[in-house]
């Protein structure tokens, strides 16, 4: 007769781990998501506290030593007015941090609350919604910013609400498709078989269950919303000056790479680049972890 084998430890721990500690557990397991959160909060801690270890004012002009090359007294070189690069690279991260993640949860709240209607109710409300989420998506991101902006003017909350408002088709896309199979499972005909409000069963029993797929879109649309922010910046419809914003601060300093002055623009394109690569780290990460 054979013994009967006693789960280990281990094994008892990974049964009794609720699902958000399994989640997170991946999450710390994963590499990937490691280095993508170190550079994201690298520059979290440069956009709150940037202005406290910057050696010189990022604002400050200094004509005398304007366009210096990289050196002791500045590490990254000066712009074209004598500002020091390396203050600006630090303390411009507080704009786009500000303004690219606000788009973004407006984005996944307006396209989360689309996905559940378009989802849930289907026939005419899916057909005449999704029509016109289709028409928006079919123009790039960047042409509908520009027009609104002229339209609105230019402000940081215009901003905010224009490229969260172009994201938000795209996420309320996956939501749909999400709640879509979830509608078919017996605890939504509960729900209905009890009478409960539409409401009721969208943002209480379904929502609930499409929590894993918005999470990994939001992530994915952080990094699209950072380079959008910093490409309209680039073009004058963004973060406006005096700002050391990145994306402002290449436009201002484009024309310099000409004259050999590479380093009033590279440093400034580099941490775009970094912070955009260490967000879709963190976002392979979470998808990682959630399909685990």
């Amino acid at each position: 007769m054979s013994a009967v084998q006693t789960p280990s430890p281990a094994q008892d721990d990974t049964r009794r781990r609720s699902p958000l500690a399994e989640v997170l557990f991946s999450l710390m397991r994963s590499r990937t998501f490691l280095v993508g959160l170190f550079i994201v909060l690298f520059w979290v801690a440069c956009a709150l506290f940037g202005e406290h270890f910057a050696p010189y004012d990022p604002l400050a002009d200094d004509i005398i030593n304007a366009l210096a090359p990289p050196s002791r007294e500045h590490w990254f070189g000066t712009d074209q007015i004598g500002r020091d690069v390396f203050s600006r690279v630090i303390v411009g991260s507080r704009d786009i941090l500000t303004v690219a993640p606000l788009a973004t949860l407006l984005a996944t709240v307006a396209g989360t609350a689309l996905g559940l209607l378009t989802g849930y109710f289907r026939g005419i409300v899916d057909d005449v919604v999704s029509r016109i989420l289709e028409a928006f998506m079919a123009i790039p991101v960047v042409i509908v910013a520009l027009l609104a902006i002229v339209a609105l003017g230019t402000s940081k909350a215009t901003v905010i609400v224009v490229i969260g408002l172009s994201f938000a088709p795209i996420i309320a896309r996956t939501v749909r498709s999400a709640v879509l199979a979830e509608r078919e499972l017996d605890y939504v005909a509960a729900a209905q078989l009890r009478h409960e409000s539409a409401f009721h069963t969208m943002f209480v029993e379904i929502l609930p269950n499409v929590i894993p797929p918005i999470l990994v879109e939001t992530t994915v649309r952080l990094g699209y919303a950072i380079f959008a922010v910093a490409t309209l910046s680039f073009m004058g419809f963004g973060i406006q000056p005096p700002s050391p914003d990145w994306g402002l601060s290449i436009s201002s300093n484009y024309g310099m790479i000409g004259g050999g002055f590479w380093w009033t623009v590279l440093f400034d394109a580099l941490a775009i680049a970094s912070l955009v690569i260490g967000v879709n780290l963190a976002a392979d990460g979470v998808h990682g972890a959630l399909n685990d």
